[in-house]
């Protein structure tokens, strides 16, 4: 197989090579052809043999199917039946065959040429199929394509990652929050729990950093960090947060492939940054992990007209245009969610894009979650503290915020406590009756075994 570094366009490479054998082998049965007789007739004893003209040929993928295939040109099989022609002794000439598989090419991009003249040069270029698939793949998903992703939700073996940092606005390497949640289908589908339950089927979690806690504050789009409501915060070192993030990630990675989509995908809502923010922290993804961003997946459904009912960009009220995107907001909005929680919080905002992901792929049977309403409980491991002054919570009761859990290396302190409810250094665990604790132990309990 000649492999050089040519590059060529794709435009004109659309005949799959093994298909234009089959074509002719099927041309001659059809017509009672004794192709064994004719002088040309060694060229298809084989495909073998096809292959010893040297056919110029080029990898692409289907852009509906996905599927990889080694194609040809018309002009390359006009060389081929010219080349017939010329050793023809009973003057019939062999037209083009009619049912030769024609491939529209998904790849815009130039690639390799290579010329294949025999069945080993064919193997060799065959095995790299699944990894041209796995690439276009990656390209589709990232891109938001409706059909790729759909296909990924119905095997029900991914697990789907929706992550949220939230940064400084002075500084954007300074991260103050990190959030995730995540969905494990595969896990759920052999259990038989289909569709997911996000108040129990979610895994999910909230890190706050505490060098920043009560230093840098966003002006533009401020921060809630004590606003998370489905679970417990964590304040935890800054040099541990890319450990703990790594770590996630690792917990529900499957290895690295060429040749094997990843059981992970990777969703965010507007996913740029976010990357970027893992680069920096120099946490390894795995290259087979495909990337889902919910914006642009949305966005993607709204241009295909799957989702030509959306007529408003917001809640001003404005006609959307075409080529719109919907912050995470008014995508919840569009799809009937009820807020209930506070936006711009890593934790939160993670939830809710894996949510609206799943209500955008597949709303029916899912029950909206309720956010959780606890009384203020601080547990600390740390030795030094100090105030924090943050925003009243947003569940309605000045009592009522997530429990919070200070690292040891952690060096700030904890949400305000209201007038009349325990300080940081008062014991809490004697305020609530011990009914009430092994209730809320027992549903810990059973949330824990369905993640």
């Amino acid at each position: 197989m000649s492999s050089g570094f040519q590059l060529v366009d794709v435009e004109g490479w659309e005949w799959d090579l093994q298909s234009v054998y089959s074509a002719y082998m099927g041309y001659f049965q059809a017509r009672n052809i004794a192709w064994w007789e004719r002088s040309w007739g060694q060229l298809f004893s084989s495909f073998e043999e096809f292959l010893n003209f040297g056919w110029p040929v080029v990898v692409v993928t289907d852009v509906w199917t996905n599927r990889a295939h080694i194609v040809t040109r018309t002009t390359s099989i006009g060389a081929f039946l010219k080349m017939i022609k010329t050793r023809q002794v009973y003057g019939d000439v062999l037209p083009t065959a009619d049912n030769m598989l024609r491939i529209r090419p998904f790849e815009t991009q130039q690639r390799p040429l290579r010329t294949v003249n025999d069945w080993n040069s064919y193997r060799k270029l065959h095995a790299t199929l699944p990894s041209a698939v796995l690439a276009a793949l990656k390209i589709r998903v990232r891109s938001g394509e409706p059909k790729a992703i759909k296909e990924l939700w119905e095997k029900r073996d991914h697990t789907f990652l929706a992550i949220d940092f939230e940064w400084s606005e002075r500084n954007n390497s300074s991260c103050l929050e990190f959030g995730y949640s995540a969905l494990r289908c595969g896990f759920l589908n052999t259990l038989g729990i289909w569709p997911p339950e996000p108040d129990v089927n979610y895994r999910k979690g909230h890190f706050v950093v505490a060098e920043y806690i009560d230093k840098v504050h966003n002006k533009r789009t401020p921060t809630v960090p004590w606003e998370y409501a489905w679970g417990d915060t964590q304040v935890i070192p800054k040099a541990k947060l890319p450990e703990i993030i790594q770590a996630i990630i690792s917990s529900l990675s499957s290895p690295d492939s060429e040749t094997t989509p990843n059981t992970l995908i990777l969703v965010a809502h507007g996913v740029s940054g976010d990357l970027e923010r893992l680069h920096e922290m120099k946490i390894k993804l795995p290259n087979n992990t495909m990337i889902i961003d919910t914006s642009t997946f949305e966005r993607q459904l709204f241009n295909t007209g799957l989702r030509s009912h959306v007529t408003m960009s917001g809640s001003n009220g404005q006609i959307r245009q075409q080529g719109s995107t919907l912050s995470l907001g008014n995508l919840l909005r569009t799809l009937n969610v009820d807020i209930q929680c506070a936006l711009h919080n890593s934790g939160n905002d993670a939830f809710l894009a894996l949510l609206a992901l799943q209500l955008l792929l597949d709303p029916t049977g899912v029950p909206m979650p309720v956010p959780m309403k606890k009384t203020r409980h601080v547990a600390f491991s740390g030795s030094r503290s100090s105030s924090y002054e943050g925003t009243p919570s947003a569940y309605g009761a000045s009592n009522a915020a997530p429990m919070v859990t200070v690292y040891p290396g952690a060096s700030r302190l904890l949400p305000p406590t209201s007038p009349g409810t325990p300080g940081p250094h008062t014991p809490t665990h004697h305020s609530q009756s011990l009914p009430s604790r092994t209730r809320k132990l027992e549903d810990s309990m059973h949330r824990m075994n369905l993640r």
